[in-house]
Order: C-alpha cells, then structure tokens, then sequence
C-alpha cells in the first residue's frame, strides 16, 4: 500500500513539475491573437479587466503580506475597480512596495508565467494559479469579489484536471499573453484620467505622498514595467 502511494504521489508530482511540450507556433500566435481579442475593444475590455484587477489587488495584497503588514481584505466591485486594505506602519518601504504592487503585479505575474511556459512547465502554472487564487479567495469580503474569484478560479480548476495537454497549452498560453498585453493598458488608462484630473488618489498619488516623488515618474515607472515585460515575456512566448 505504501509502495502504491508513492508511486501515486510520485506520478502527481512528475505531472505537476514535469515539462510538457511546447505547442506549435499557430497555436501561440492564435492565443496572442484571442488575447488583443478581449483587451483592444472597449465593450469587452470592460468584462475582462475584471481579472487584470484580480491580478491588481492581489499584488497588493502579498507584497502587503511579505513585508509584514496584516492583510484585511480585499474587495472588488463590478467597474473592475478594487480595494485592499492591510494595516501597518503608514509610511516606509513596506508601504510603498505595497502601493507600487498594483499596476506592477499583472505584467510581472505574466512575465514569471511566460519563463514557466518557456522552460516547459505548463501544467505548474495552472496549479500555480489556482493556489494563488483560492488564498486570495479566503481575503475577499465582498460578493461579488468572491464571485469573480470563484469563477476565475473554477476554470483553472476545470482545465487543469479535465482538460487534453493541447487545451491546457492553449488556456495556459492564453492567460500569460493575456497578463502580458492587459497589464499595459491600465496604466494608459490611467495616464488619461489624471490629465482630465479624475484620479487624485491613485495608486501614483498615494506613492507621490509617501515618497515626494512626483505621481508622472510613478506613472512612468508603471509603463516601463509593463512594455519591458511584454517585450520579455513575448520573445519567450514566441520562442518555441
């Protein structure tokens, strides 16, 4: 019975953090594609940003989390705004690394996604997702926050215990080509509404405040962090 288990857990493990092979290059540019697909037009970006604000604010939340700060809760509301609130020392590094997080940790989470696809390893980053979007789950307090999560989550579930290696490629590549394009534009988004003055508590303004650094160099940080990890993780991507 031992020797069984084993080999069961040995098998699970060989399947989670083994190397799947890379999918054909239609299959990757066809996913880029299906990605500019639900980001460039208005009507649909509207419905898909909601997951760019769960990547958002859970940034927030686990840098609020590594640099010891308490995480209260997370809320996300159906303009695909959001809020995470933790409790700590107002001003330091700790809380400008958790200010900085939000418009940083889509981009970010694409690029470390891409480095996974490209060493092989499509079925981690499923499972990977979907740890990290159950622990946000238990920090969510609000209906449809959880609601979001909870499908968001539901489908990486769905895909990766049911779904062929070609599906899971295809879902998985999807979603990385997804974080890497979506999380440019929210930074032009939000580009814009500072110049019609509708967004005086941004995440630059508040990182303005606690570190006197004008709120445009923050926006340009923002900007830089998100085309270099779509320029990065591109060239991975399309390296198969």
């Amino acid at each position: 019975m031992d020797s069984t288990a084993s080999a069961s857990l040995a098998a699970l493990w060989d399947e989670v953090f083994g190397s799947q092979p890379d999918p054909d290059l239609w299959v990757v540019i066809a996913t880029m594609v299906a990605a500019l697909a639900v980001i460039v037009p208005q009507g649909l970006w509207r419905l898909s940003r909601n997951a760019i604000t769960i990547a958002h604010e859970g940034g927030h939340g686990l840098i609020a989390l590594l640099t010891g700060r308490t995480l209260t809760g997370i809320r996300l509301h159906s303009d695909t705004s959001g809020l995470t609130v933790s409790r700590g020392k107002p001003t330091g590094l700790g809380m400008v690394l958790t200010a900085a997080a939000g418009y940083t940790a889509p981009p970010l989470l694409g690029l470390g996604g891409a480095a996974l696809l490209a060493a092989g390893h499509i079925t981690a980053l499923l499972w990977l997702a979907t740890v990290l979007l159950v622990a946000m789950l238990v920090m969510i307090r609000n209906a449809y926050g959880a609601l979001t999560v909870v499908l968001t989550g539901g489908m990486f579930l769905l895909v990766s215990w049911l779904a062929g290696p070609q599906v899971q490629a295809a879902f998985a590549y999807a979603v990385v080509w997804f974080l890497l394009l979506g999380g440019v534009r929210p930074a032009f988004e939000l580009q814009a509404k500072r110049g019609r003055g509708n967004a005086g508590d941004s995440d630059a303004d508040q990182l303005s405040r606690l570190t006197h650094v004008p709120a445009g160099l923050w926006l340009f940080l923002f900007h830089v962090v998100s085309l270099s990890a779509l320029i990065g993780g591109g060239r991975w991507l399309l390296e198969v």
